[in-house]
């Protein structure tokens, strides 16, 4: 517990404005600090208001366009607040003249072979390096991010602590029976994320089609996900597919976590991720997994899903041709998988993050 009560400020915009990824790990850690029984209280900087999560947060409207906004709530946050929070950008951490937390998601930015967003990545290679000067602590979302970060610029060393994603418990809902009644019915491979180069969703449509027909045909291939940046070749591997894909496109969590519960197996062969949330949320439902033995996902899965190398077609069709014709190892996986989701959550990631703010604001003094 900390000495005094605090005012922590908090970047909001993506709890509102982003579906998925950091947008849910926003959101997830607005509840888990409003469930908490600590004193603090939280100004939320947004252009709209978001969820309402109790007398403790107040929602702080700036209605600018980037970069004024930043410049903007850099100024506000010094003078209302003890400590900002920056969980899915570096630009405030870099103008603000306030005691400065950044979370730090992965460096995708910095892998050209990723295929990363255009645009993040010329913001995120001009401000990480300054963010990582200016900030008085870092948040890594995984050991691998934050060896990634320290080993690209080493003033992080020291600064960075790891917290770990946890599962929402939106996806324990139940979904309603229209909802339902628009999935496909169980048995399929399942994909989720946003459709983007490093999803690597042409090389697993390209694996999925070397399966057998009689295997093909007893389990389509779903994918639920946005639209991303550099969809062309995903979209067109999709297609070739015909019937036996079925793009879903964006999901609500009940959705998903119904896909979750309905699917043979979840096939997730990133290219590299900084935490890679869906593979954890589906370990959550009991699904049997095949994920990539790169970057942060082994630091996820353990020893309780299957791994391949995601360059290689063959290594995900060998996989996926053992786990669809292997029910018993199926359900193996699927039960250890549960078990070993049960040592994440978000109540474990915000309370790591309301340390690390506890302690910036205490130097500050």
């Amino acid at each position: 517990m900390a000495e005094r009560t605090l005012t922590i400020g908090f970047d909001a915009r993506s709890s509102i404005d982003e579906g998925a990824g950091q947008g849910r790990v926003a959101r997830e850690l607005l509840r888990a600090l409003a469930a908490r029984a600590d004193e603090h209280r939280y100004v939320l900087y947004a252009r709209e208001r978001g969820e309402e999560l109790g007398p403790r947060f107040a929602w702080r409207e700036v209605h600018l366009g980037d970069p004024l906004w930043h410049w903007r709530v850099a100024r506000l946050a010094a003078r209302e607040c003890d400590v900002l929070l920056s969980p899915s950008s570096y630009v405030t951490v870099c103008l603000s003249p306030a005691t400065s937390v950044a979370i730090v998601h992965d460096l995708a930015a910095f892998d050209a072979l990723l295929q990363p967003n255009r645009r993040s990545m010329v913001i995120e290679r001009v401000t990480l390096g300054l963010a990582v000067r200016r900030a008085a602590a870092l948040i890594a979302v995984s050991r691998a991010t934050a060896d990634a970060l320290c080993a690209r610029f080493p003033a992080a060393t020291g600064k960075v602590t790891v917290a770990l994603e946890g599962v929402s418990p939106a996806l324990a809902q139940a979904a309603s029976e229209q909802e339902l009644a628009a999935l496909p019915p169980a048995g399929f491979v399942l994909a989720v994320g946003t459709l983007e180069p490093r999803k690597n969703l042409p090389r697993l449509a390209a694996a999925y089609a070397a399966l057998p027909a009689e295997l093909r045909a007893a389990h389509p291939l779903v994918i639920a996900g946005r639209i991303g940046w550099r969809s062309g070749e995903t979209l067109a591997a999709i297609a070739a597919l015909g019937d036996q894909a079925v793009e879903l496109g964006f999901v609500s969590d009940v959705a998903l976590a119904e896909l979750y519960r309905r699917c043979a197996l979840l096939c997730y062969p990133s290219l590299g991720e900084g935490f890679g949330l869906p593979v954890l949320e589906a370990m959550a439902a009991g699904a049997a997994v095949v994920t990539s033995s790169v970057s942060s996902l082994p630091e996820v899965g353990g020893d309780a899903v299957a791994y391949v190398d995601p360059r290689s077609a063959e290594s995900i069709t060998a996989a996926l041709r053992e786990l669809l014709t292997d029910r018993a190892r199926r359900l193996e996986l699927g039960e250890r998988a549960r078990r070993r989701a049960r040592e994440f959550s978000w109540e474990r990631f915000a309370a790591t993050v309301l340390a690390v703010l506890e302690d910036a604001a205490a130097l500050r003094r």
